[in-house]
């Protein structure tokens, strides 16, 4: 169906939620001039993102990103991006995965140690603080706690500027944007600090094993190394997405169960009876199915990454329609998760919907809960960060609770991630 927008509602959200309820799964319409379509159908949202992916890159967006990520592992392209993809999946194996849960919960702890019963804290906040010094450590054995607060406020403000920079990337590139003194200021913070994670393990000259040893050692077919700023991009993608998606699951994890006091007194009679007063370990997770319930319905109602773009490279067949090249493809999780074609009262929060999911029994058709993508460029931390917010929510959940400041809803603010826009303040209360 084409699209001749007279009007609509304001953001993105909004717009193509309005778009899919409206004129169905397959819409066309222009973008500063840009032809764009909104696929919300599972057969199309397949053919694009896994059976003809090669068929696609990705949408003109993400060059907005990459004045942050450079050619790092979630901008990048063709034989580079899969030579990078071949060289960091190790990081993120099974095994290595396990071997992190002990740090997780224990800089959980640390966190809630700092907590005063009945207080109320800004929980975005602080789930950016802890996954972001879980990631650095995990990843990079290094301790970021003297830069958190650096990086959190140049984290603000880059995500903030996002939207505007990915509106720009549709125009010309001589047409300049405007007022980007406080994007160039918060950039340069973030390189001094990634740059200098760079200097000191080259200087220290060990070799802990980590992600950063894997980039350190890596030889194209020449021989060579990763020059400092191959090195910087892949850092600063891997240390800022690794903690950001992770941050956000959590933040409206506890908002949802704040919402709903049931569930979360359901949620903390689980944790207790699994773990008896013990730490939760990785290899347990399992024995935690409401747990897992809970994360995978706050991802269907606030998905880490509200959507995905792609352009086609190629005339192409997609859902009965033909699309032009040049086309920007959008596959949005935020209409794709709330559509009553799939979900039954998708607004509700019920961890309840994927009992058999979790269970190892499909009951939803492929291609219609997508938190981190599909296909080859499915995100490579995906199994890291299933595991962190699990360990970090059974730790947070059997020591606290979360209630409500305000009956007023926080909003969602669709930047690269889907974050709270004014933060989320809830009050947090001892039960141990």
């Amino acid at each position: 169906m084409a699209l001749r927008l007279l009007r609509a509602p304001n953001g993105w959200l909004d717009f193509l939620t309005w778009c899919q309820r409206r004129y169905g799964n397959v819409v066309f319409f222009k973008f500063l001039g840009a032809p764009a379509c909104l696929i919300n159908d599972p057969a199309g949202i397949e053919r694009v993102l896994v059976t003809d992916h090669q068929k696609f890159t990705k949408s003109m967006d993400y060059r907005a990103l990459s004045r942050v990520l450079g050619q790092g592992l979630l901008t990048s392209e063709g034989e580079f991006w899969k030579r990078q993809r071949r060289l960091v999946q190790p990081a993120f194996f099974r095994e290595r995965i396990l071997s992190y849960g002990g740090l997780m919960t224990s800089y959980t702890v640390r966190m809630m140690e700092t907590w005063q019963d009945g207080e109320v804290r800004d929980v975005h906040r602080d789930m950016m603080r802890v996954t972001l010094e879980i990631a650095a450590r995990s990843l990079f054995n290094v301790d970021i706690d003297g830069d958190a607060g650096t990086i959190a406020k140049a984290m603000a403000v880059v995500m903030n500027e996002m939207p505007k920079l990915a509106g720009f990337a549709f125009l010309p590139d001589w047409v300049p944007v405007p007022g980007l003194g406080a994007f160039r200021r918060a950039l340069a913070d973030l390189d001094r600090i990634v740059y200098g994670i760079i200097r000191d393990r080259r200087a220290a000259g060990n070799h802990p094993g980590d992600l950063l040893d894997m980039l350190l050692d890596a030889r194209d077919e020449n021989g060579a190394g990763m020059s400092d700023l191959q090195l910087r991009d892949e850092v600063m993608t891997l240390l800022l997405a690794g903690h950001e998606t992770t941050a956000n699951t959590l933040a409206w994890t506890l908002y949802l169960l704040a919402q709903n006091p049931e569930g979360q007194s359901r949620l903390q009679a689980e944790v207790r009876e699994v773990l008896g007063g013990r730490a939760a370990e990785a290899s347990g997770l399992n024995r935690l199915p409401y747990t897992q319930m809970v994360l995978m319905e706050a991802q269907r109602l606030y998905p880490p990454a509200w959507a995905i773009g792609r352009k086609a490279l190629q005339d192409f067949e997609v859902s009965g329609y033909r699309l032009r090249a040049g086309t920007n493809v959008v596959v949005s999780q935020w209409v794709l998760h709330r559509d009553p074609q799939f979900y039954p009262n998708p607004e509700i929060f019920d961890p309840e919907r994927w009992r058999e999911e979790v269970a190892g029994r499909r009951s939803l058709p492929k291609f219609v809960y997508l938190p981190f993508g599909a296909g080859p460029r499915v995100c490579v931390g995906a199994s890291l960060a299933l595991t962190e917010s699990a360990l970090v929510l059974a730790t947070l959940i059997e020591r606290f609770r979360f209630s409500l400041t305000s009956a007023a809803p926080v909003e969602a603010f669709p930047s690269v991630t889907l974050r709270p826009k004014h933060g989320l303040r809830l009050r947090v209360e001892r039960t141990d």
